[in-house]
C-alpha cells in the first residue's frame, strides 16, 4: 500500500509539471557562473538534474545577467506563461506543457518544471536556443571549493569566450569561496543545519538507484521499451549511433518528451572519426529534438581517443556493470537484479542492444518490489 501510494503522488506531481524537494539538505553544491561572474546561490533557485536534463532557474535573466547576455525574460506573461527573450527571438514557456515554443511554433523539449513555486529551465535548451556555450564541472582536486568535494560548476557563457573551464574554474575560484560561505551563512541564519560531513538528502523509497543503458537499435523494439518504461514510470539511458539519430526523430522526440536520457555512442572502428560520429548525431538530435547531449559511450577506442573526447567537453559514461554480452529476458532478469543488489550504492548498468521489452518489463517488476528505483543516467551520475 505504501508503494502504491508513493507512486500515485509521483504520478500526480508529473502531470502538474512539478518537481518535489525532499529535503533541504543538498547531496551536490551548484554553482552558476555568467560569462566572468558567479552569481549567488541559494537552496531554492539552485540548479538540479531531473531526466536527464539540468534545469536552472528563468529568473536569473535579469538585471546583470540581462545586461551581459542581453537574454531576458517576462514572468507570468500569461496563465502560467514565462518568456525568454533577446532580440529578434524569444521562447514561450507554458508550464502546462512539457515542451517549449518560439514565435513561429516550433517546439522543443523539454520544457520548463516548477519547484517550490520557482520556474526552472533546461539549461542546454536556453543555451542552443540563444547560441550560448554552456558546461557543467566538477569542483573537485584542486579546484574544490567545498569541504567534501561536492561542488559543481554550471557555466553559461558567450561564444567568444575561450577559456577552457579549468582555466575558469581556477581564475574564479576566490568568487567561488565568497558564494559559498554567503550560502553557508544564508542557511545558519535562517536555521538550516549545515552538516560537517555530506549528508544525504530524505529518501522516500527503501532501495537503491539503479541506471539502465541501453543501445538503441531496432525501431519496433525500442518502442516497446519505452512502452514498458512508461508504464512503470522508469527512466533509462538510450545512446543513439548518427544513424539511428538522423533515422528515428520520432523516437528521439517521444524520449526527450518522456524523461529518457538521450546519448551519442560513437565506435572506434567506424569509417568516420569518433569526433565526427559525435558531432554528426548531436546535428541529427537537434534538428529532431531542438536539443543536443554531451553524453557519450565509446566502444572500441583508446585511452588517448577518450581523453580527447572529455576534453573536448563530452561526459563519458562509464557504467558499473557491462551485461552487453548476456542482455535482458524476461528468464534472466531477476538474476540481474540480484547482481545489481549485491552491488554497494546504485549501479550503472550497460545492457547493449539484446533487450526484450518482456525482460525489461520482468526486470522493472521485480526492481518495484524490492523498492528500487530506475532513473535515466545524467552526467552528475556518469561521473561518479
Amino acid at each position: 500500500m505504501k508503494r502504491k501510494a508513493a507512486a500515485l503522488l509521483a504520478a500526480v506531481f508529473l502531470l502538474l509539471e512539478t518537481v518535489c524537494v525532499p529535503s533541504l539538505a543538498v547531496e551536490n553544491v551548484y554553482f552558476t557562473a555568467i560569462n566572468d561572474n558567479v552569481m549567488p546561490m541559494n537552496d531554492e533557485t539552485m540548479p538540479f538534474w531531473s531526466g536527464g536534463f539540468l534545469y536552472i532557474p528563468i529568473s536569473i535573466f535579469s538585471g546583470e545577467v540581462y545586461r551581459e547576455l542581453e537574454i531576458g525574460y517576462i514572468p507570468n506573461a500569461g496563465r502560467q506563461l514565462y518568456i525568454l527573450y533577446t532580440a529578434g527571438k524569444s521562447l514561450h514557456f507554458d508550464l502546462t506543457t512539457a515542451y517549449a515554443r518560439d514565435t513561429d511554433g516550433n517546439t522543443y523539449y523539454p520544457g520548463a518544471v516548477q519547484k517550490s513555486g520557482v520556474v526552472f529551465v533546461p539549461a542546454s535548451l536556453v543555451a542552443e536556443f540563444f547560441g550560448l556555450t554552456y558546461s557543467t564541472t566538477g569542483l573537485t582536486g584542486a579546484n574544490a571549493v567545498t569541504q567534501e568535494d561536492r561542488g559543481w560548476l554550471v557555466w553559461l557563457r558567450q561564444p567568444d569566450n575561450i577559456l577552457q573551464v579549468s582555466v575558469f574554474a581556477d581564475a574564479a575560484k576566490s568568487q567561488l569561496r565568497a558564494r559559498y560561505e554567503q550560502y553557508l551563512k544564508s542557511r545558519e541564519e535562517s536555521g538550516v543545519q549545515v552538516p560537517d560531513t555530506p549528508q544525504q538528502p530524505e529518501e522516500t523509497f527503501e532501495g537503491k538507484s539503479i541506471y539502465l543503458c541501453f543501445l538503441a537499435g531496432d525501431a519496433a523494439s525500442l518502442g516497446g521499451l519505452l512502452d514498458a518504461l512508461d508504464r512503470y514510470s522508469a527512466q533509462a539511458a538510450f545512446f543513439c549511433t548518427p544513424e539511428f539519430s538522423e533515422q528515428q526523430g520520432d523516437l528521439l522526440r517521444r524520449m526527450a518528451a518522456t524523461g529518457q536520457a538521450i546519448g551519442l555512442l560513437a565506435n572506434g572502428e567506424a569509417e568516420q572519426s569518433v569526433q565526427e560520429q559525435l558531432e554528426r548525431g548531436n546535428r541529427a538530435l537537434y534538428e529532431a529534438t531542438c536539443g543536443k547531449t554531451r553524453l557519450v559511450y565509446l566502444q572500441n577506442v583508446d585511452a588517448q581517443t577518450a581523453a580527447g573526447v572529455e576534453q573536448a567537453g563530452y561526459c563519458v559514461a562509464a557504467p558499473d556493470m557491462d551485461r552487453a554480452a548476456y542482455g535482458l529476458t524476461s528468464g534472466g532478469a531477476q538474476a540481474l537484479l540480484q547482481r545489481i543488489t549485491a552491488r554497494r550504492g546504485d549501479v550503472s548498468c550497460w545492457l547493449g542492444q539484446n533487450v526484450s521489452a518482456s525482460g525489461l518489463r520482468a526486470f522493472l517488476t521485480a526492481a518495484e518490489t524490492a523498492e528500487d528505483r530506475c532513473l535515466a543516467l545524467t552526467e552528475t551520475t556518469a561521473r561518479k
